[in-house]
């Protein structure tokens, strides 16, 4: 059966559909040009038409899963209702304990940032961006007087990074960590962070 005929944009999310689903099989060093041909039945000059290296088809891979990552978070952030739930929310989304990115994904993607500048400034920017709205999210709460935080943005880099360390500890080696404590975890550093007990944490989200 011939191939359906697609448009360049359709074609360029096809491969990097693709790229993601063998990123995520082999990891990022192992992949090849070859391997995301051969998954889409089409030609290595194809996939080299539209990414000429295959650092570019690696970095337009993560930055095309973090475009999805960021307008499910845009999306959670901008309901209509208090902080404290937008913020338990986008925590428990983001936290390797719910429904967020492939984290095997983005663990493969820190660690060839480290030599690779074009995925190394990806990663950056779903970094800073997700940092900046949660921040957002609890100065809000503290204008409206939800709860108290003296510092939004040390307070959204210190859950993110927690949040990050967890996930490197039940993706990477598994039984480490029983998930429900890791939720624990992430609800007491949320509570202390905006001077809340964890019971009032609950009871003001209901």
């Amino acid at each position: 059966m011939a191939r359906v005929r697609l448009s360049v944009a359709e074609r360029r999310e096809e491969l990097l559909r693709a790229a993601i689903g063998q990123i995520e099989a082999r990891g990022v060093a192992a992949v090849r040009i070859a391997d995301v041909a051969a998954s889409l039945g089409v030609s290595n000059a194809l996939v080299l038409y539209h990414f000429s290296t295959k650092e570019k088809l690696v970095a337009a891979a993560f930055t095309y899963a973090a475009e999805d990552d960021l307008a499910h978070l845009r999306k959670v952030v901008g309901r209509r209702t208090t902080a404290l739930r937008r913020l338990r929310a986008a925590v428990r989304w983001y936290a390797p304990t719910g429904q967020a990115k492939g984290w095997r994904l983005w663990i493969e993607g820190w660690a060839v940032a480290l030599r690779e500048p074009a995925l190394r400034e990806v990663t950056r920017e779903l970094d800073k961006q997700w940092k900046a709205a949660i921040a957002q999210v609890i100065a809000e709460g503290v204008a409206d007087g939800e709860f108290a935080c003296a510092d939004p943005a040390g307070t959204a880099l210190r859950l993110t990074a927690l949040l990050d360390g967890l996930a490197v500890q039940l993706t990477s080696y598994p039984g480490a960590v029983a998930r429900s404590r890791a939720q624990e975890w992430v609800d007491e550093a949320l509570a202390r962070e905006l001077g809340l007990s964890r019971k009032a944490l609950t009871e003001r989200e209901r």
